[in-house]
């Protein structure tokens, strides 16, 4: 099976599999896709929370191209709040994404004319092999009584800051249901937006990261209405 990075999942699930376009506001899955990559980082022990702002804590590439892309740019400049990470790196970063995943054949690349004049370009899927596996983590994790691994409690936090449900197939009561579901994931994670971070033992770094995703998008698409919080 091949191994996804957390902003590789979060793409794939936003993507329709056959029309090769996202179903998901396009602010939203920028902000998300950028602090996919920033947790994905601090996951593997890259990134630390310093005085409040985003610092490198181990400079040794990972070998994903993109984050490792990231982790330079964070090197290289001063220890900056998450927030400004998240809005810093968004531009270009989905296409990066995307270029990994055609590059590895789980999407492909179809043009599209509109107007007889712009090109637009599609990325429908070529191996569903992956996203497949990735939506059965996270069933398994709305569905089942235990605890989900690190990852994809991670993957579960993003996906409900961003506000993704209805990619998971879900409509009327059922988003409710797995947004509660999917957020009760990342508190008991420590994962959670609204976790302090002196209550966040396990993952301080990652709470603060989604905690700003949230800001973020809250700000960009209005809060959410409280039956979905």
């Amino acid at each position: 099976m091949t191994h996804l990075a957390l902003a590789e999942e979060l793409l794939l699930l936003a993507y329709d599999d056959e029309t090769g376009r996202s179903n998901t506001s396009r602010i939203a899955l920028d902000l998300g896709l950028t602090a996919a990559v920033l947790v994905e980082l601090a996951l593997r022990g890259r990134l630390a929370v310093v005085d409040g702002g985003v610092a490198v804590r181990d400079p040794e590439p990972t070998g994903d191209r993109v984050a490792d892309g990231v982790l330079a740019r964070v090197a290289a400049d001063a220890t900056l709040p998450a927030a400004s990470w998240v809005q810093r790196l968004r531009h270009g970063l989905r296409e990066a994404v995307l270029d990994a995943l055609v590059e590895r054949g789980v999407v492909g690349v179809r043009d599209e004319s509109a107007l007889d004049v712009i090109v637009l370009r599609r990325y429908p899927a070529a191996d569903p092999g992956p996203e497949a596996e990735t939506r059965a983590r996270l069933a398994a994790a709305l569905t089942g009584g235990t605890a989900p691994e690190e990852r994809t409690a991670a993957l579960a936090a993003l996906v409900a800051a961003v506000r993704m449900e209805p990619a998971l197939g879900l409509s009327g009561a059922q988003l409710d249901a797995a947004h509660q579901r999917l957020e009760e994931i990342a508190s008991g994670a420590g994962f959670a937006g609204e976790t302090l971070l002196e209550q966040s033992t396990v993952r301080p770094s990652v709470a603060y990261v989604l905690a700003e995703l949230a800001r973020a998008i809250d700000a960009a698409l209005g809060t959410r209405p409280s039956s979905s919080r």
